[in-house]
């Protein structure tokens, strides 16, 4: 066993933990869209019926929507529900698709969540520091919505840490790939045409 096996088999156990606090969070965090939709709802009807309504029912729905945005998108991840072109990806080789993910995490998502964790750092410093709040009237503040770019890119850069190491793991033939049995509708459907032309 070499010494990057080693290192990859002592960092696994973290990636599993990684893994259980995203997928805990993104469960739960999910329902928000519900409560956001209830929002929506009973703000539409009381304008409607009432004639009144208040801009921080309006910046609640965004902020709901924020927090499952933002801080679902590890889970998303986790469970390669990620945006990617699936046709031409499944045209590829398993090899080149791992060694494809290994590069986009290492080289794309992972300097990416750097740069906005350094940016919104100070971005919700000064937030915080002038208490500010919402340029419309009787709105929420601004800050706690702003963190949530801070905690969001932190989660996905861990997260993203814990999938570049599964998937190098994953090509070593340390561990196996928990995805390769899901196969969804579109990839399913790739698969049969691919297989189709191959008889011919």
């Amino acid at each position: 066993m070499g010494a990057l096996d080693a290192i990859l088999k002592a960092l696994l156990p973290a990636t599993r933990a990684i893994d259980a606090v995203n997928s805990w969070l993104g469960k739960r965090l999910a329902w928000l869209i519900l409560a956001a939709v209830a929002v929506s709802a009973v703000n539409a009807t009381v304008r409607k019926l009432f004639d009144t309504s208040s801009n921080s029912w309006l910046e609640l729905q965004w902020v709901l929507f924020s927090i499952v945005f933002l801080l679902c998108s590890p889970w998303t991840l986790l469970a390669n529900e990620h945006i990617r072109i699936d046709i031409v990806n499944n045209l590829l080789p398993k090899r080149v698709r791992d060694s494809i993910d290994v590069v986009g995490h290492a080289f794309f998502l992972l300097p990416l969540t750097i740069v906005m964790i350094i940016t919104s750092v100070p971005f919700f410093y000064r937030s915080v520091s002038i208490n500010e709040q919402s340029g419309n009237a009787g709105g929420l503040p601004q800050w706690p919505a702003k963190s949530l770019i801070m905690i969001g890119f932190t989660l996905l850069f861990i997260q993203g840490l814990s999938e570049l190491i599964k998937r190098i793991a994953i090509m070593r033939d340390l561990i196996p790939d928990p995805h390769a049995a899901k196969a969804r509708p579109i990839e399913a459907e790739v698969e049969q045409i691919v297989q189709a032309v191959e008889k011919r």
